[in-house]
């Protein structure tokens, strides 16, 4: 009786010990869960795309388990991650904005990646090599890596070739220079009377657009933005700015080979594909949309030049905020090398028309094949010899948008360009201000 007593006992605890030693099992191979933030800034079918890549990851990683959160535009992107931060529930990983890392990282809401890198065997410097030189400036600040670059872009002058070859132009010829796209736009711009039935170009003058693109005339033009160095100095009232900005307006004013006001994004694109619009400063993140949609010869070109070829890197970068837990951290680091991998960054340039900031993206077959069919898509690439940093300041968003109000002032009649220019530079610099002065303390 003991005996059994002794058995019927020891199997129950042999029971119970089973029974918590396969519940241990099942919680330790319970996979992480983590949040990833992306926006959908441009024409396309990014979303699905998105949705098919995060599927292809969980399918491979078993241990993982990633629920991509759309979170709107880049700006609202920036709003939404700071205040998950905020409210100490922040996602393991962000496609973010690739000039707001500079910000982030002044307010202690982005992690290093120092540590992940050193975890598998590298330095940040032997980990970033893989990545184009002109996107590095974005992503790694004061010698550390804060972010990876996943989908990034230039803008590009788009070109309806029917529409060129009508007007006796050379559509594989596009325009080079200021004096050219005037005279280009000239020729292309059809009238009925005092109605313009066909404008020669358009530019996109929403926030955020508007500033890159203005980004890439001033540089164009000879000027700097901004100070690459110091996060706290813009250069708005130049000659080299006035000099772009009276360009953008004398395409209204002067020449009317573009339409007054501000044109937002999707509708400048929509008018392009509708043959509405022959030329079109777009995203090259544009591309697969246009180049789908278009029913007409479609080329591309570099950013017309004044005094040099220059254009500021655009699109995101994929980056881990501050407060996200250790083992989210490592799963949210698996996730971006995956991400950015060359074969899943090719994948994503071929889908959206992104360029592949990993260089050996392009080494890879399929790559090669899809640029045989698609060259439009390499010239992105070959304009990456002229690119710099994004513009990247302290409060980004909103001195950006100090400049973006005044110039759609321009655009709209209301301004002079050298009032708007000076109005911005006094906005931004008393945004600015608090940074500076504290900077200046932390000096002395």
């Amino acid at each position: 009786m003991q005996i059994t007593r002794r058995l019927a006992l020891g199997g129950a605890l042999g029971g119970a010990l089973a029974a918590s030693m396969l519940a241990g099992s099942a919680f330790a191979q319970a996979p992480t869960n983590i949040d990833l933030f992306f926006p959908v800034p441009v024409d396309g079918q990014l979303a699905r795309d998105m949705a098919s890549m995060i599927k292809e990851f969980n399918d491979g990683h078993p241990a993982i388990k990633v629920t991509p959160v759309y979170t709107g535009t880049y700006d609202e992107t920036l709003i939404k991650t700071r205040a998950s931060i905020k409210a100490g529930k922040p996602p393991a990983a962000v496609i973010m904005s690739a000039n707001f890392i500079t910000d982030l990282k002044i307010e202690n809401e982005v992690s290093s990646l120092e540590a992940l890198i050193k975890a598998d065997g590298k330095t940040g410097e032997q980990f970033m090599s893989q990545f184009w030189p002109a996107l590095r400036g974005n992503a790694v600040l004061d010698g550390t890596t804060y972010a990876v670059p996943f989908h990034n872009s230039t803008p590009l002058l788009y070109i309806n070739g029917d529409h060129f070859k009508e007007a006796g132009l050379d559509p594989t010829k596009p325009p080079q220079n200021w004096a050219e796209l005037v005279a280009a736009a000239q020729k292309l711009t059809k009238r009925e009377g005092e109605k313009v039935t066909r404008w020669g170009v358009s530019i996109p003058a929403n926030y955020d657009y508007l500033g890159w693109i203005v980004t890439a005339f001033t540089m164009s033009n000879g000027g700097r933005y901004y100070n690459e160095d110091f996060p706290g100095e813009v250069y708005y009232d130049t000659p080299s700015m006035l000099g772009a900005i009276t360009y953008m307006r004398d395409l209204i004013e002067k020449h009317k080979v573009m339409a007054p006001g501000v044109t937002q994004g999707p509708a400048a694109t929509t008018a392009f594909l509708a043959g509405q619009t022959s030329m079109l400063f777009a995203s090259t993140g544009s591309l697969t949309h246009i180049r789908n949609n278009s029913k007409f010869q479609l080329e591309v070109g570099f950013i017309p030049k004044n005094v040099r070829n220059a254009v500021a890197i655009g699109g995101a970068s994929l980056m881990i905020p501050a407060g996200v837990p250790e083992a989210q951290q490592k799963a949210a680091w698996e996730l971006i090398k995956w991400m950015t991998s060359p074969e899943k960054s090719g994948w994503w340039s071929r889908a959206t028309g992104y360029f592949a900031p990993n260089m050996a993206a392009y080494d890879l077959p399929e790559m090669k094949d899809f640029l045989a069919k698609a060259p439009q898509a390499a010239v992105a690439v070959k304009q990456l010899q002229f690119a710099k940093p994004w513009f990247a300041t302290y409060k980004t968003v909103p001195v950006r948008k100090a400049l973006e109000d005044e110039v759609q002032a321009v655009f709209s009649g209301k301004k002079s360009p050298k009032e708007a220019l000076v109005a911005a530079q006094k906005a931004a610099d008393e945004i600015l201000a608090p940074y500076n002065k504290e900077t200046a303390l932390r000096n002395f």
